[in-house]
């Protein structure tokens, strides 16, 4: 297998999915997640190095990284967002600011920041852009705005409009540009189930669906997508190759994003909205590229494109891993140096704090245990050195356990024993006491202040103290000389009155017959046509019915996207769940 990029569009990020998905390089978006929300199987992936844009405001949003293996590839450069206006880690100069040799560039003038409808700054905080340069090309992992809010219809517009602008202008410095992630649009009619459906029963029409102003946009960059009419000014010629497409040119149905909340995976019923683009001069650099639908995890499935092992340059074929290398790493496909900590780029998940200089997880729970100036400790000398020999190899098992075990204080039992840091008051004298005799002292006091047990206490009447008189109280017993107990003189008290009867309470509890009448759900009503369960949705359109409760059949929607009867897809039972009476 060559030199491969996947591109995924998933929740959640695990080890296993490295080496399930086979790839050198690794773009995913919608990750979700804050630099708080990072941990060490997210950054420290062992081989990897990772590079994250995290959104700076709202949380649990947005998100993209890209993982590059060690063993094959290291970028030159990295870089955050589209406009250019942020700013390395611990760094305030904004990238479009510093040095030419420290910038990839091509970042947006101000005459096409100027016709973004949104501030350029503003695009850049939700985390939705990767730039990473390799001396063969400049990879931009994104994850571009949805159309389903019109309130976002401005940001959206604005955020591919600069996108466009920043791919084009490294295009016209002379740099390669491959472009991949969920841009979250359709190129045409048969990426999109929604639009042959739509088609189909005339509601809809490709000329309609491709002359939407973000869909514009992206169909004006991609070679062989449909325009309608003149071009846009600055935009008069494509810049990028559709490489999944290129391969199946004719392949319907190869769709990438299907509709969770109607389970419309099982039909099909979809839109490839995930692509792998790249520069026009790269069109023979690739010897595969497809989808990976049969790969659950997401409401997405991964995209793919490979490499050739030689692809075409100026002077002639190249190895392809002597240009996605710094220069001087590999040479004709062999390596001449190991990768190294001198290879990070400042913008690199392994140097942010909370993980820089950290090896492994181990770390965490292994490292070297605090010494403590106070307590005494009983450890052997033979521990001692146990424990340094672990330092020295944080990655043995063996001198790590023997590490956690002479982190403890040696305690045998009938001794006295502080703990580092212990600020006891207790006499000394009480240590020695047998712990025996402790168990019957402390059995020997009444038990009080505690709580409710149970719940059937709750619901019990309480015995008042009269009802409890003929039972000796054993904490009052007082001894004469000859160790005989007698009872102490009572002590003047009102009359007694007689003692009530105990009320009859009915435990609810007990009830399980109203219990379960409270509690149990209704039986989901069964379809007409299929005589299986419904299931509950919510309406979520605006409207007068919006929020009300309603069941459905459960089956998938099938190919076309709409109900059906008589065959193995949804079909149309629809109930409100006010007027079902179970």
């Amino acid at each position: 297998m060559g030199f491969r990029i996947t591109t995924w569009n998933v929740n959640g990020i695990r080890q296993s999915m490295f080496d399930t998905l086979e790839a050198d390089i690794v773009v995913f978006q919608e990750t979700k997640i804050q630099r708080k929300d990072l941990r060490d199987d997210m950054v420290l992936v062992p081989g990897w190095d990772c590079f994250f844009s995290l959104p700076k405001h709202k949380k649990g949003y947005s998100g993209v990284v890209i993982y590059t293996r060690n063993a094959t590839c290291a970028p030159i450069r990295a870089e955050e967002g589209i406009t250019g206006f942020l700013s390395p880690p611990n760094s305030t100069t904004a990238f479009r600011d510093m040095p030419d040799d420290q910038q990839i560039g091509g970042y947006p003038s101000l005459e096409q920041l100027s016709e973004a409808p949104v501030d350029a700054v503003s695009l850049d905080c939700e985390g939705r852009c990767v730039i990473l340069e390799f001396p063969a090309f400049v990879l931009l992992g994104v994850y571009s705005p949805a159309a389903r809010d019109e309130t976002r219809d401005d940001f959206r517009q604005g955020f591919v409009s600069l996108l466009d602008a920043r791919i084009r202008n490294i295009v016209s410095m002379g740099k390669r540009v491959i472009l991949t992630g969920d841009l979250n649009v359709s190129v045409g009619a048969i990426d999109s189930a929604h639009l042959i459906e739509a088609m189909r029963k005339g509601s809809g029409s490709e000329d309609e669906f491709v002359s939407s102003p973000v869909r514009r946009i992206y169909n004006q960059l991609i070679e062989g997508a449909r325009v309608i009419g003149e071009r846009d000014e600055g935009r008069e010629a494509p810049a990028l190759h559709d490489i999944c497409r290129s391969f199946h040119p004719d392949r319907r149905g190869m769709y990438t994003c299907w509709e969770t909340r109607v389970n419309a995976r099982p039909g099909n019923y979809g839109a490839r909205i995930d692509y792998v683009l790249s520069s026009l001069d790269m069109k023979e650099w690739w010897s595969d590229s497809n989808i990976q639908e049969g790969l659950m995890g997401s409401d997405h499935c991964p995209v793919f494109a490979v490499f050739k092992d030689k692809v075409p340059m100026d002077d002639g074929e190249v190895d392809i891993h002597d240009i996605v290398n710094p220069p001087g790493m590999f040479v004709e496909g062999e390596r001449q140096r190991e990768y190294s900590t001198k290879d990070l780029l400042p913008l690199s998940g392994r140097l942010i704090p909370e993980f820089d200089r950290r090896r492994s997880i181990k770390d965490m729970f292994f490292g070297k245990p605090a010494t403590s100036s106070t307590g005494n400790r009983s450890i052997r000398t033979s521990d001692t050195e146990a424990s340094a020999a672990t330092d020295a190899t944080v990655d043995d098992a063996t001198a790590t356990d023997k590490n956690v075990a002479t982190s403890l204080p040696a305690i045998t039992e009938g001794t006295t024993s502080t703990l580092p840091n212990s600020n006891s008051k207790r006499p000394r004298t009480e240590a020695t006491v047998p712990p025996s005799a402790k168990r019957s002292k402390s059995a020997s006091k009444p038990e009080t202040g505690k709580g409710q047990q149970s719940l059937m206490g709750f619901f019990r009447p309480k015995k008042t103290e009269e009802s409890n008189s003929d039972t000796p109280d054993n904490s009052t017993l007082q001894t004469n000389s000859n160790n005989s107990p007698t009872k102490p003189s009572p002590s003047p008290s009102p009359a007694k009155a007689p003692a009530p009867k105990e009320e009859t309470i009915i435990d609810p509890i007990v009830s399980k017959e109203s219990w379960s009448k409270l509690f149990t759900k209704k039986a989901a009503p069964k379809c007409e046509d299929h005589e299986e369960p419904c299931m509950m949705m919510t309406t979520k359109k605006a409207g007068v019915n919006c929020g009300r409760s309603f069941w459905m059949c459960s089956r998938p929607l099938g190919p076309t996207g709409q109900k059906e009867r008589g065959t193995q897809w949804r079909c149309g039972t629809f109930i409100w769940a006010s007027d079902w009476t179970g």
